[in-house]
Order: structure tokens, then C-alpha cells, then sequence
């Protein structure tokens, strides 16, 4: 006996292969577009960016699909065009072999030696940060709040996914899918470890304001892609 299958069922086979394959880089899927997610890079150009308190340009490149960190050149960090208040901001990066960078937010020009807070990210093992603990290490708002013990952390090389929200004063840090930390801005905690930290004499440090996103240049590589970004209400 013969058996035939249901027109059906090659329709969802076909149907659930497309499913699994991934969006393009620097690309939105119809359901990001449909959530309200705008490209921030466009995996060409630097549009919607620019440098912090408008310093000459330098340090980074558009390569493969990528925002590539330049290292050992006069750099400067980048922010972006916009403001943002509250948001859900994406982005995966990864680091070489000793590698230090950062994603800062809450951004202002109005405060150089502390320009926002930042969303740390190390090479955890080999960098010199990371024998000062937790509070330097990757996923930390660093200097002020350790992320969780047990973070999903990847090695140099490869290829990290890291994602921050902010809801009213409630921020989360969030690494390869696990929210690794969650603080409240103003809060104690985070005025403690501001007090205990080299931003102690920042006025404003540790408070939400509507601000700038900067990807910092601290002389190491460091490359960037599909970086993006929701506003929320």
C-alpha cells in the first residue's frame, strides 16, 4: 500500500524552515519592524551618529558589516544623534583577546568626566580590569553595581549579545539572553556605590536623565552589529 503525504504538510515543513532562518545582519525582521525596532547602524555608514562634544572624528570604521573600534589611533567615542528616555537598546559585540570597551547611556555633554552610565565590557580573564572584580567586569554598570555571579558570559572572539532596558527609574542590563542586573536609578544602592566609586564628586551621577547612547573608545578593538533600538512608553 502506498501511502502519500497531505499537501499540508510540505507547506509547513517549508513554512517552519523559513521560520528558523535568521534575519540578515544589520537587518529587521517584519516582527521587529512590527514591535517598533529602528536600525541604529545600518552595517554601511555612521548615520545617526557623531562624536561626543562634536571632537574631530577618528577611530572607527564601517568593515564587513561591522562598527570596528580601531586600536592605538587618536579615537574618539561616539554618540548618538538622538536622545532616549525610555527604551529597549540591542546590540552584539565582541572583543580580542584582552579587549576592553563599553556602552554608555543616559549620555550627556554637559558632563565630561562622567558622561553617563556605562554597561561594561571586558575580556573577564586577561584585561587588567578584572582583578578589581566584579564591578569592572563584563555586564557590570561599572564601578557602581556588579553583575549577576553566573552570567552567561563568551570568551573573547566570539560574539556577545547584550541588551539594556529602561522602564521609568528600573533598569535592567541583560547578556546573552539572561538578565544579568537589575537597579533603580537614585536608589541606595546605587548611591552607595557611586559614593565608593571615582564618580563620587560627578554631581547627578546615578540619576536618570534623557540622554545620548555612546559607544566608548578606550584603544582596544571592538566590533559592533545589529545594534537597534525601541522606545518605550
Amino acid at each position: 500500500m502506498k501511502f502519500r503525504l497531505p499537501l499540508v504538510l510540505p507547506a509547513l515543513l517549508a513554512f517552519s524552515a523559513c521560520a528558523l532562518v535568521p534575519s540578515a545582519d544589520n537587518e529587521l525582521t517584519a516582527a521587529e519592524k512590527s514591535a517598533g525596532w529602528t536600525l541604529l547602524f545600518d552595517g554601511q555608514t555612521l548615520n545617526g551618529w557623531r562624536s561626543y562634544v562634536n571632537k574631530p572624528a577618528g577611530g572607527w570604521e564601517v568593515v564587513n558589516g561591522t562598527l570596528h573600534a580601531i586600536a592605538k589611533v587618536k579615537g574618539n567615542e561616539l554618540i548618538t544623534e538622538k536622545k532616549y528616555e525610555n527604551f529597549e537598546f540591542a546590540w552584539e559585540w565582541k572583543l580580542p583577546l584582552g579587549g576592553n570597551n563599553g556602552l554608555k547611556y543616559f549620555v550627556t555633554e554637559g558632563r565630561p568626566g562622567a558622561p553617563g552610565h556605562e554597561y561594561q565590557m571586558l575580556d573577564d580573564v586577561r584585561h587588567p580590569d578584572s582583578k578589581f572584580g566584579p564591578l569592572r567586569q563584563t555586564g557590570a554598570f561599572y564601578y557602581v553595581l556588579p553583575p549577576a555571579a553566573d552570567k552567561p558570559y563568551r570568551e573573547p572572539g566570539n560574539w556577545n549579545q547584550s541588551k539594556i532596558v529602561v522602564r521609568g527609574k528600573t533598569v535592567e542590563h541583560w547578556l546573552n539572553g539572561k538578565n544579568v542586573l537589575t537597579y533603580e536609578t537614585g536608589s541606595a544602592a546605587v548611591k552607595a556605590g557611586v559614593a565608593a566609586s571615582k564618580f563620587s564628586k560627578q554631581p547627578g551621577f546615578g540619576d536618570k536623565i534623557i540622554g545620548h547612547l555612546m559607544l566608548t573608545y578606550h584603544q582596544d578593538e571592538c566590533w559592533y552589529r545589529n545594534i537597534k533600538l525601541r522606545e518605550l512608553k
